[in-house]
């Protein structure tokens, strides 16, 4: 999409206004010393020879040829070998954006989210952050978009450009057109900076027959998610909830600590100890191998986990799928996760904090080589209308049908093929506006 192009052009013209220092986890090195271009590709050069995971197989290429850091590293990144694909996950970006995000649970944006990798009419709103300017409009899951600043919907999706969806700074307006219950009505969104709500649904629902499932949706592996984490699964336990739902489904990832503490809450006391993640780094440095046990957490397993999931489920959210199955009953409803098993320490030099892949994640029986994404067990649709966790949302609904009766709903083959071209084009074309991929090791 347009704007990831157009976010490592800012991100690397943020890169040379400020030296800085920095440094992964694991020893990784500290910036580069001088933020004149030929240093920092220098720099650049160093590091991905001696942390990149696919080091000794990628490109590396002399910098003088290329005329910007972004360039540069786009240059020296793994190119795939039929197996394993090219590197479509390394990034980079302004170091005060991603402090902002990972550390403090801020971003700046619209908390606009929209079903563009679908690449199909109608445009709709598929969630809002609660505490975003799109939230405070009035905006709701299940509002088509009828045109984003005089473009109609068509118009965006025949180009495949939702760049107007990310601002650049707070301040910046989008003027949109709604269709909500047969009634039209123009929106103009202010950019801001607000905070995150990284798990924005917890409930209790009743199943056929008496039992209780808890549900949660979770947006974000980001710290600021474990307290209320923690108060859902309190909430499950003293309600009786004997099954759970996970929602994942637009969840991109983020810190695996994270990942570890919602995985130790689902798989209880009994398996305090085991092996939720193992972390594999390039030869170079094997002994920074790391790994990840589940902690103690009070009450006993869930007898089974369904995690909703599908091309927007990536990183640590995977993990969450990869890392439980051999030690508890995990089902998966939606479609395919998005196939990230790879992960990140990232490092800061001038003021850019970069984000290459560092390792790989495997799970207790060594599997993690899902390169295409960990199949739906149960296929079925998103709809992007009805309230997340209501019981009547499509895959909600599903999920709760597999608890209720232990089969999986029927879906039209021509829904599966349809399901199986999208979660290809998102391999191919990256995050959507607003989105962030990662499987940080903190």
């Amino acid at each position: 999409m347009r704007h990831i192009a157009a976010a490592l052009a800012a991100a690397a013209v943020a890169g040379l206004s400020a030296c800085g220092g920095g440094g992964g986890n694991g020893g990784a090195p500290a910036g580069s010393t001088s933020c004149e271009l030929a240093a920092q590709q220098s720099w650049l050069r160093g590091y991905m020879l001696d942390w990149y995971y696919w080091s000794g197989s990628s490109p590396n290429p002399e910098p003088s040829g290329y005329t910007s850091v972004a360039d540069y590293y786009t240059a020296l990144k793994y190119v795939g070998n039929g197996t394993v694909p090219a590197d479509r996950w390394s990034y980079l970006q302004d170091s005060a954006s991603y402090s902002q995000f990972f550390e403090e649970g801020r971003t700046l944006g619209y908390g606009l989210f929209v079903n563009g990798i679908e690449l199909q009419l109608p445009l709709k709103v598929r969630m809002t952050e609660p505490l975003s300017p799109a939230a405070a409009a009035g905006l709701q899951r299940g509002d088509t978009i009828v045109s984003v600043n005089g473009r109609s919907a068509a118009d965006l999706i025949a180009a495949n450009d939702f760049a107007a969806l990310t601002p650049a700074r707070e301040g910046d307006q989008l003027t949109l057109e709604i269709e909500s219950s047969g009634t039209t009505r123009s929106v103009v969104l202010t950019a801001a900076t607000y905070t995150l709500t990284p798990v924005p649904v917890t409930r209790v629902l009743d199943l056929p027959g008496g039992a209780k499932a808890g549900y949660l949706m979770m947006k974000d592996f980001i710290t600021q998610a474990e307290a209320p984490l923690a108060a859902a699964f309190a909430q499950f336990r003293a309600a009786g909830a004997t099954e759970l739902i996970v929602d994942l489904r637009y969840n991109g990832g983020g810190r695996i600590s994270t990942a570890n503490f919602l995985a130790s809450q689902i798989a209880g006391a009994a398996h305090s100890g085991d092996l939720f993640a193992e972390l594999r780094y390039n030869a170079a440095h094997a002994g920074s191998t790391s790994r990840y046990r589940l902690d103690v957490a009070p009450g006993p397993a869930f007898g089974r986990v369904v995690v909703i999931s599908g091309p927007r489920t990536c990183s640590a959210s995977e993990l969450i799928v990869n890392g439980l199955r051999p030690h508890v009953q995990v089902v998966t409803v939606g479609a395919a996760s998005c196939g990230k098993p790879f992960g990140f320490n990232p490092v800061t030099s001038c003021a850019t904090t970069f984000s290459a892949v560092n390792f790989q994640s495997y799970n207790a029986s060594g599997e993690g080589d899902y390169y295409a994404g960990i199949a739906a067990t149960c296929p079925a649709s998103d709809t992007f209308s009805g309230a997340l966790g209501d019981p009547a949302e499509a895959l909600t609904a599903a999920a709760s049908s597999y608890l209720a009766n232990g089969a999986c709903p029927a879906t039209a083959t021509a829904e599966r093929e349809r399901a199986a071209a999208i979660g290809q084009r998102a391999r191919r074309q990256g995050v959507e506006p607003g989105e962030r991929q990662g499987m940080i090791d903190r």
